[in-house]
């Protein structure tokens, strides 16, 4: 299955537009961070670190991290913006804590066939990968622009939250092949009862 079309709790999608809002997304159907080895995937998948990067050493207290910062995501991009109310307030500053750790930094280094390849100096640390997170949503919540074009996915019950990047900003869904499609299903199945009765 493609990526950005995923429907089983513990597929991952990265499809939202930022790395902050595909790590929100990944309470929706369900927890879809359940084990080491899915967030693993999930640093993988989002761009955190080249494909290959080794993360054996990520154990069960990047899983409470990761987890807890996607909890101090919620009220900022979800929200509106609420300064002086204490949840917000306190979420803002964790995410701007957690900024502040230098992300893991890039190098460009020629692969096999002798094109340049992006790599790290080593195995990335938690205290950087979060703070690529944390980062992301302060770029995200910063960039008045980037903030007008955060969507909430019209599906039935659909929690995720996406930057709409398309013409004319009329992008209903999170993902077309999978709320939209749902939607598309449910408004036939609705003529076809009209039409009957």
């Amino acid at each position: 299955m493609a990526l950005g079309t995923a429907t089983a709790p513990h597929e991952l999608r990265f499809d939202t537009g930022r790395i902050c809002l595909d790590l929100l997304a990944t309470t929706h159907p369900g927890e879809r961070l359940g084990s080491v080895e899915v967030l693993r995937a999930w640093i993988t998948g989002s761009g955190l670190v080249p494909a290959g990067t080794p993360l054996a050493h990520a154990d069960s207290s990047w899983l409470v991290a990761f987890r807890e910062l996607r909890g101090q995501l919620v009220p900022l991009v979800r929200g509106r913006a609420a300064p002086g109310v204490p949840s917000y307030d306190l979420a803002l500053a964790r995410v701007n804590d957690l900024a502040r750790a230098a992300p893991p930094a890039p190098r460009a280094v020629p692969g096999d066939d002798g094109t340049l390849e992006r790599r790290l100096d080593g195995p990335p640390g938690r205290a950087a990968l979060l703070a690529a997170v944390a980062r992301d949503a302060v770029d995200l919540l910063t960039d008045p622009v980037a903030r007008a074009s955060l969507r909430q996915c019209e599906g039935d019950n659909c929690p995720i939250v996406y930057l709409d990047t398309s013409r004319g900003r009329r992008r209903r869904w999170c993902s077309s092949e999978v709320c939209g499609n749902r939607e598309r299903v449910a408004r036939h199945r609705r003529r076809a009862a009209l039409a009957r009765a």
